[in-house]
């Protein structure tokens, strides 16, 4: 007879029972009411089609299966651009700020309302065409948080042209890279962009991707910092020069009729071989999908001045700074630097400033937060903040609690959403008025999403038991392959369980059915027999008093299979100990039991990280098996691995 752990993909272990029950304030004035997730699910996607986003046609079909290709919205003719901005506008709606954008040098400002945003697309979309670029034209973005680059994806909706933004923190092969598989003909791009202080090379950066990307016939370039840059004149465009003259008038360039299923973007997300994948997403299922979600689980009123802290350049900020909330009506903010530049208040400031109502940022950037410590924000008002929100990888419970305490004011609800580049979408989640939120927890699948949680074998888990975070049918923004590998695409989503959508991710349900994220299934450990994964023993660690973040994976051990690592950073920049090794072993013990306490500990004043603030585990198991490391170039500093090298080199392991 098969053992318990033997039956379930992943042991769990970690108990959580803190509980926070909708405020009856919020609850009555929620977007979402409990009588959402009643709803037939084909009910619930047909309404929010109709009545989310306005038609040029209407769709005469709701959606057609044939796996792994899903179509939504057949028939139907629409354009994200003319949702996003123009139909607000009609409305009278003009006057209402789109973004209040805040650049990283202090006191640089601007509110760019609906009116401002149509008539600055209109004069770029206008200055495209004049570059050549019609429907269909596909054109690489590579810029800062800055205002023109929504304007720059608004005006390729605009025209019917596919865009792919390419995050400005990557290097001129990542971006080379992504413009010929796209086969891009224009690039969009800026002399520099600012970071933390200091100056990004962009155009630099651009010219040298141009040089190994042979289809781009075109570079537009925004002047940002003013400073020199390189300027091919047979080439480049300066942005300022194309738009001088261009009409503003929305007539002179009117809104492409589209398909729902045309080509919206690609988006590449690296795959952990091979070259990056992209993410194919289209125009009508993305659009209801982003807009649909971001209204109930954000709980958008009229009058919300809502601050995505990510940047556009991740599936984050195109769903949820840009599209979503455009299409929404709602004002958003727009910040062009670091959290902590020039000092650690610096988003409290900005909260303060605009009067922000909901925040929604990675677990990363609240644990960041953390350690600099709750002073910086106290020094604020934060009394406008009523909703807060986590995205990007399973947030730690001792992070929620210290979000909604020190952030919230203990009052406002924390809404942990999980959701991937290939969803398009956030498709598990709590929904503000409804929910009882646990910390640690993304609770419910969103109405209309059917989620489970399998075992190895394809069986569905019962509550309690660890195993793998699948999707047993289709959803309006879910992708729609792999850009021109559909071999690919079937094997990495579709093969380990037939005509069902493998996430990639461990998760387990709880008596309640709802579901905790533990993390990307490659992150899993085998020790003694046992699946643990990293995000339990992460948390457990997070959940001392002394410490700030905590990253775990695994090294071959020849007794145990893997043994655990833990990469450590204490609060208050200290530098850690024996004793503090011991105790913090012995807390992991006392959390989730002696099987989980790390064979190593490494006191580390930074992790590893991405510039979008994921910690890359993947370099710290190179550094756990002393291995050469594999490729740094996104991240953020690439000298904390090797800092973090030679701390783990002086460290022995425990017996």
């Amino acid at each position: 007879m098969a053992t318990e752990t033997q039956q379930h993909a992943i042991d769990t272990m970690l108990l959580e029972e803190r509980r926070y029950e909708a405020a009856p304030d919020f609850a009555r004035q929620a977007n979402a009411q409990p009588e959402i997730y009643e709803r037939d699910w084909q009910e619930f996607w047909e309404t929010e089609g109709r009545e989310r986003v306005t038609w040029f046609e209407p769709f005469t079909e709701l959606y057609e299966w044939n796996p792994p290709y899903a179509k939504w919205y057949l028939g139907g003719k629409l354009n994200v651009c003319f949702n996003c901005v123009d139909r607000h506008v009609e409305a009278g709606r003009g006057g209402q700020v789109a973004y209040y954008w805040e650049g990283e040098p202090e006191g640089e400002r601007r509110e760019i309302r609906f009116a401002d945003l149509q008539r600055d697309v209109v004069r770029f979309a206008n200055a495209l065409k004049g570059l050549g670029v019609r429907k269909g034209t596909p054109v690489a973005i590579y810029m800062g948080m800055v205002p023109e680059l929504p304007v720059a994806m608004l005006a390729c909706t605009r025209l019917g042209a596919p865009h792919t933004v390419v995050f400005g923190g990557f290097s001129a092969e990542s971006l080379a890279d992504r413009m010929n598989d796209m086969e891009c003909e224009v690039l969009i791009t800026q002399d520099e962009g600012w970071r933390a202080g200091k100056t990004v090379p962009l155009k630099r950066n651009a010219d040298e991707a141009v040089a190994n990307a042979s289809t781009v016939k075109k570079v537009v370039t925004l002047r940002r910092t003013g400073n020199d840059v390189p300027f091919d004149e047979s080439r480049d465009v300066w942005w300022h020069e194309a738009v001088d003259g261009q009409s503003a008038d929305a007539e002179s360039c009117p809104c492409e009729p589209m398909d729902s299923e045309d080509l919206l973007y690609l988006l590449y997300t690296s795959g952990t071989t091979a070259k990056p994948k992209g993410i194919i997403h289209t125009t009508a299922g993305y659009l209801v999908g982003v807009a649909a979600t971001h209204h109930y689980i954000f709980d958008v009123k009229p009058d919300s001045v809502y601050w995505c802290a990510a940047d556009v350049g991740w599936v984050t900020g195109h769903s949820y700074i840009v599209y979503g909330p455009l299409c929404n009506g709602t004002t958003g903010v727009l910040y062009e630097g670091v959290p902590n530049y020039p000092n650690p208040e610096r988003w409290w400031e900005i909260i303060e400033r605009y009067k922000v109502d909901i925040l929604y940022t990675a677990p990363t950037a609240i644990r960041s937060h953390m350690k600099w410590g709750p002073e910086h924000a106290q020094k604020h008002d934060l009394s406008s903040l009523r909703l807060l929100g986590s995205v990007g990888e399973p947030i730690n419970p001792e992070a929620w609690v210290w979000y909604r305490e020190h952030i919230g004011g203990d009052r406002t609800p924390v809404v942990d959403t999980w959701w991937q580049t290939e969803t398009g979408m956030i498709l598990i989640t709590p929904l503000p008025g409804i929910t009882t939120l646990k910390p640690g927890s993304a609770t419910k699948p969103f109405p209309g999403v059917d989620a489970a949680v399998y075992s190895e074998n394809g069986q569905t888990v019962g509550p309690g038991g660890g195993g793998y975070l699948v999707l047993k049918r289709p959803w309006p923004a879910m992708l729609r392959g792999i850009y021109k590998d559909d071999e690919r695409y079937r094997e990495t989503y579709w093969s380990k369980y037939e005509d069902v959508y493998f996430a990639g991710d461990g998760a387990r349900v709880d008596e309640d059915g709802d579901f905790w994220l533990l993390g990307r299934v490659d992150d899993v450990m085998n020790v003694s027999g046992h699946r643990i994964s990293t995000i339990e023993i992460e948390s457990a660690l997070v959940d001392h008093k002394k410490v700030a973040e905590a990253a775990v994976c695994g090294r071959k051990d020849e007794r145990t299979g893997q043994a655990i690592v833990a990469y450590v950073t204490l609060k208050g920049g200290d530098e850690g100990s024996i004793d503090m090794l011991e105790e913090l072993r012995n807390h992991v013990g006392t959390k989730i039991g002696p099987i989980a306490k790390p064979a190593n500990i490494v006191f580390t004043p930074e992790l590893p990280k991405t510039r979008s603030g994921k910690i890359m585990r993947r370099l710290l198991r190179d550094v756990a098996e002393n291995r050469a490391l594999g490729d740094t170039t996104t991240l953020a500093d690439p000298t904390v691995v090797e800092e973090i090298k030679e701390r783990a080199a002086t460290e022995a392991p425990e017996e």
